[in-house]
């Protein structure tokens, strides 16, 4: 394979730039896995596509990350992205522009609240410190917007529809929203359980690695850093229980399973970082398909559906896509492969 198998032509005005007012209204093209042939869909159909004894497997991670705007005493402005917090309390943060912040330069935030970086740290990361503030989290709340992809450039109203209506704090948190979830509502997911869909959770805290195109012109050379996941013990034993399709919501969930993965249908519980890197050619062990949004040209996420759907098919239903007008990348519409 060849970088440019995983390139196609993304018009502008075809990236979503807001969220549709109701989660379920969006599009669905599905993708049939076996057969390669495509339906137009909504989303809401989904409650009549998925049958009884399903398993449907949602990643629950939270956006955590904070996005924060200031400027360096010399006036030079600075765009901060805090990742997570340390045990100590400092943030792992990224800077734009960043390579000119060295460690004892300060970053004026607004309000009285003032950063210091501490130190360079791999990666383009910056660890930086917050002067002593009695009233710093309040101003961080207030201060702070989404943390949006660069390729969106309207602020979002409402922070809570960039996180899943399922979305749990359990582990530190991500940098990104597993925007295949999106779509989802209270209602559907109720429906879905009422219909005999079991549903069950995982865990993984999106990176910003997951989201950086692939340069490598063998994509397979594409190295891919470790994120953290957890799987639980009552996700195990329903994965290993189902006679019906095991289904996940987006990407950061298949890469779960198949980490946890030691055989046909068989998982183990638990939780570790996972650098798992799914190409064609990957035999997939427990996912039979997935939900997923469209994905930019040139990532591990057109890759990892390749996988799972093959080049071509895939390449087909994104130009049906697009003739179609469906709307792609985070707020946009779904796509089904099963």
């Amino acid at each position: 394979m060849r970088l440019e198998d995983l390139d196609y032509t993304l018009p502008d005005e075809a990236i979503a730039q807001h969220p549709l007012a109701d989660r379920a209204a969006s599009k669905l093209l599905w993708l049939h896995r076996e057969s390669g042939a495509i339906e137009d869909r909504q989303f809401r159909d989904v409650v009549g596509m998925l049958l009884p004894g399903d398993l449907l497997v949602l990643n629950d991670t939270r956006v955590t990350a904070l996005r924060l705007f200031g400027e360096k005493p010399t006036g030079g402005k600075i765009e901060l992205l805090l990742l997570k917090e340390t045990a100590s309390g400092d943030f792992e943060a990224l800077a734009k522009p960043g390579k000119r912040l060295r460690p004892g330069d300060l970053i004026l935030l607004g309000d009285g609240l003032q950063a210091e970086v501490i130190a360079n740290l791999e990666e383009g990361r910056k660890l930086v410190r917050f002067k002593p503030d009695p009233g710093l989290q309040t101003k961080l709340a207030k201060l702070c917007r989404v943390p949006l992809p660069p390729y969106i450039h309207e602020e979002l109203k409402d922070a809570e529809r960039y996180q899943t209506v399922y979305a749990q704090l359990t582990s530190p948190g991500s940098a990104a929203a597993p925007t295949a979830g999106l779509h989802f509502t209270e209602e559907l997911l109720a429906a879905l359980k009422s219909k005999g869909v079991e549903i069950v959770r995982v865990t993984l805290d999106v990176g910003l690695d997951t989201f950086r195109p692939i340069t490598a012109e063998n994509p397979l050379e594409h190295q891919i850093h470790g994120e953290s996941c957890r799987l639980p013990e009552k996700t195990r034993l329903a994965i290993e229980k189902t006679k019906g399709r095991i289904i996940a919501v987006g990407t950061t969930a298949v890469r779960t399973l198949e980490t946890f993965a030691t055989g046909h249908r068989q998982v183990e519980a638990g939780r570790r970082d996972t650098r798992l890197f799914i190409a064609p050619g990957y035999q997939f062990q427990i996912v039979d398909g997935m939900f997923t949004n469209f994905h930019m040209p040139r990532t591990t996420m057109l890759l990892m559906i390749s996988a799972l759907a093959g080049r071509e098919r895939v390449m087909a239903a994104y130009t049906r896509a697009l003739a179609q007008d469906y709307r792609f990348l985070s707020f946009g519409d779904s796509m089904l492969i099963l």
